[in-house]
């Protein structure tokens, strides 16, 4: 595979970019890397630094810019094009003017919004996007027409009074505005992109939204790599969310039922996922489990695969020599303070540790900025259970360095793909206990037969369930045979399947069938 070398800049980069005048692949990717530390990011530069001699364009779409710092990563000379977006940062509005609206493109939207509404018993998503697609960024469904015409507002007022069960129109109103406004800003970063010979997104949302928006526009091939399934994430964050108004009177309530507002945030990201899925050629899951949910969820069968995470094993395994010959009395969660981590269910567990194994400490290596008021609780929550000198929040380490030091890596999380850090653990000898959720069960016990033969890893346990996270933690730090053995099976696990050559080789044939097949 040959790529071409890069042209000269047409024009010097804006603060912290780089302009190209084209690219080999446009990497499309939604609050990750380089602004976000570990997860997908990790994935993400590691992706780019396995392939020197491919020229990328980065896409970083975030929501506002207050709410990311300094970058995390530092760009690696092949990206040569670098821009960034956020969706919900202040900007002019268009002009207010009295707007008709086409009749005819709004026919397509309602037409589209039935598609939201049943996917599956609706065959023509994929054509009616392709046709609304060019009409997004200065076409005849423009921010203006959405904005300001007759029949924006008539298509909104017919929606609610088919449709909404919660009592507030205004709320109704802003919600629809707010849902769609990321739209018009995602259409023209679509439309101003530099030409690439094809696009990668690693998420649906509005990153896979771009995609579609992209593959529309200049017919170049749409892969899609989905590390989680984003609807099923966005599901979990948006059925916590305290910002989405319910205005029913609480004899109006029922328990079992979603809130509307909560509902139509759920059934958009339902529906521009599925938007990505039909725009796309080829669909990456990192495991079975995931493959079989994209289809579920409306993804082409034919056009699904599995390429799981793969890790520098030379970086981590020369860590197996510097661990003490005691086993360090260390459980170690490395990962975001987010909920859906589930960092409480981990502190709490840490309490009958303690009560069990008195020298015991518990580390969290991992950023504390994503969602301040959840690592407060965390905080508040060990200083509750006693276990201010015992939890202790580490913020983002070099893993290098930390994982001699660490006698079990545990992963408490309500939702996961194929974690990586759990493969970074067993490189460099490192057990896990993680609980039951995306791979977790494939990595430390095995996938099929032969991959089972090589011994479990460490232990898998439910969901949200200190005790048993807390008695299996136990277990191998006090029996020095079972924490050998769960050793070496992780060791032999990741050294025969999840080496990062053999994820680099999968990726470079797709990327030579898609990026170079015009």
């Amino acid at each position: 595979m040959k790529f071409r070398k890069s042209k000269d800049q047409q024009r010097e980069p804006l603060p912290g970019e780089r302009r190209a005048q084209d690219a080999d692949i446009g990497l499309l990717l939604e609050g990750t890397f380089p602004y976000v530390a570990g997860g997908v990011s990790s994935w993400v530069n590691q992706m780019i630094r396995g392939f020197p001699d491919v020229r990328f364009a980065v896409v970083f779409i975030g929501s506002l810019e207050e709410e990311y710092g300094e970058q995390k990563y530092e760009l690696p000379q092949n990206v040569v094009h670098f821009e960034r977006h956020y969706l919900y940062g202040k900007r002019a509005a268009p002009e207010i003017k009295k707007v008709d609206g086409d009749p005819a493109t709004f026919a397509v939207v309602e037409e589209m919004h039935r598609y939201f509404r049943a996917p599956h018993a609706h065959a023509e998503g994929r054509a009616l996007f392709q046709q609304l697609a060019p009409e997004l960024a200065g076409g005849r469904l423009n921010e203006e027409d959405f904005l300001y015409s007759h029949r924006s507002w008539d298509f909104i007022s017919a929606q609610y009074r088919e449709f909404s069960s919660d009592p507030s129109f205004v709320d109704y109103f802003w919600t629809v505005r707010t849902m769609h406004a990321p739209i018009w800003i995602l259409a023209n970063i679509a439309k101003n992109l530099i030409p690439c010979r094809a696009y990668h997104t690693v998420s649906t949302g509005y990153a896979g939204l771009l995609g579609a928006l992209l593959k529309y526009r200049t017919a170049k091939p749409l892969i899609l790599s989905e590390h989680g399934i984003y609807t099923k994430e966005r599901r979990i964050d948006l059925f916590n969310a305290h910002w989405i108004p319910d205005n029913r009177v609480i004899f109006q309530r029922d328990p079992t039922e979603i809130a509307y507002f909560r509902q139509m945030w759920m059934r958009f990201f339902e529906g521009i996922g599925k938007i990505c899925y039909d725009a796309s050629d080829s669909i990456i899951a990192l495991f079975e489990g995931n493959r079989k949910r994209q289809i579920e969820d409306g993804a082409n069968p034919e056009l699904t695969t599995n390429i799981p995470n793969g890790i520098d094993i030379a970086r981590y395994a020369p860590l197996r020599t510097q661990r003490p010959a005691r086993t360090p009395p260390v459980m170690a969660l490395i990962g975001r303070v987010v909920p859906i981590k589930d960092i409480m269910t981990y502190i709490r567990s840490m309490r009958t540790v303690v009560n069990r194994v008195p020298e015991a400490e518990a580390w969290i290596i991992g950023p504390e900025d994503e969602d301040a008021e959840y690592a407060q609780e965390c905080r508040n929550l060990a200083v509750g259970l006693g276990l201010t000198d015992k939890v202790k929040f580490l913020g983002f380490q070099s893993l290098t360095d930390v994982l001699p030091q660490v006698g079990v890596v545990v992963l408490s999380s309500i939702s996961e793909a194929l974690p990586l850090v759990l493969l970074e653990g067993f490189a460099a000898g490192v057990p896990a206990v993680a609980t039951d959720v995306g791979a977790c069960r494939q990595l430390i016990y095995g996938l099929d037969a032969e991959d089972q033969a090589l011994g479990g890893a460490g232990s898998v346990v439910g969901i949200a369930d200190p005790q048993a996270l807390a008695t299996a933690v136990v277990e191998l730090l006090t029996d020095q045979d079972k924490w050998q053995a769960a050793s070496n099976a992780g060791i032999r696990r990741v050294e025969k399947y999840y080496n990062q050559e053999q994820m680099f080789g999968r990726y470079r044939d797709i990327y030579e069938a898609h990026a170079w097949r015009a």
